[in-house]
């Protein structure tokens, strides 16, 4: 099997040892620099970086996560926020590079991460189609010919020429979705979007990430949600401060996850 290695940071099996493993999540952790204090300009700072008065506290969002994910297995990622759940999601879909530890994954991404990410607020939800599925690697032509069933699937309407910045976070929710699973890609990720939207939607979506389930295409989705959780995900990962407290049986860790 192909796979694409994120990062090399740290020691990796160089084969992967079992065919349907798609994604090797080896001893990531995360760190981020926050600033101590308010800069209120680029000049301020510059001048503090050469002074080397730049003061930082150090937060660590994950650390030492280790999991695999077999192809076409649906795996939940549940915790509080602020748990590491989103950090996890962006550094194995390649938007963030872990600050220790590697990530393999085997196939084709498509990232659900922040709803409305890669849209242009002043651009028409018809242009933003274009716009946000060219960041997602579809072709211009593959695009022209499914416009129609993004839109369909979206359900805008004739919204669908108005500037995005009128949109509710439910049609900017719904459009997303559309455009992400236009495709079949061979992993998807799926960060809180069922959260959002009338309950009439967030069945068609479950519905459709479940004709993905069956055509192979593995999921990662997070949701606060248990019973969204328990209905769609065969494991779940419990995230908290960082660290993985339990991953199991998605009802197993649901039901313990629901009497914290």
């Amino acid at each position: 099997m192909d796979i694409k290695e994120i990062n090399d940071t740290a020691a990796v099996p160089d084969e992967v040892t079992a065919d349907d493993d798609i994604i090797i999540v080896d001893n990531v952790s995360m760190t981020f620099n926050m600033s101590k204090e308010k800069i209120d300009s680029m000049k301020e700072y510059v001048i503090k970086l050469i002074k080397r008065e730049l003061m930082y506290t150090q937060f660590t969002a994950l650390k030492d996560i280790n999991f695999t994910v077999k192809r076409g297995e649906v795996v939940g990622l549940m915790g509080l926020n602020g748990s590491g759940k989103s950090t996890l999601l962006k550094i194995i879909a390649g938007v963030l590079k872990p600050t220790v530890g590697s990530v393999k994954v085997g196939g084709s991404v498509a990232p659900l991460i922040e709803v409305g990410a890669g849209f242009n607020n002043n651009m028409s939800g018809r242009e933003n189609i274009f716009l946000n599925g060219m960041l997602l690697g579809y072709s211009r032509k593959y695009l022209e010919e499914h416009t129609d069933e993004i839109i369909e699937f979206s359900e805008l309407g004739n919204f669908i020429d108005v500037p995005l910045k009128n949109y509710s976070s439910g049609m900017r929710s719904r459009l997303g979705f559309a455009i992400a699973t236009t495709v079949r890609p061979e992993i998807l990720i799926v960060d809180e979007v069922l959260a959002v939207g009338d309950f009439k939607f967030q069945q068609k979506c479950q519905k459709r990430i479940a004709d993905m389930m069956e055509n192979n295409t593995t999921v990662l989705f997070v949701s606060h949600s248990t019973e969204q959780v328990k209905n769609l995900c065969s494991r779940c990962i419990w995230l908290e401060k960082g660290h993985i407290i339990m991953d199991d049986v998605s009802a197993v860790v649901c039901d313990k996850y629901a009497k914290q």
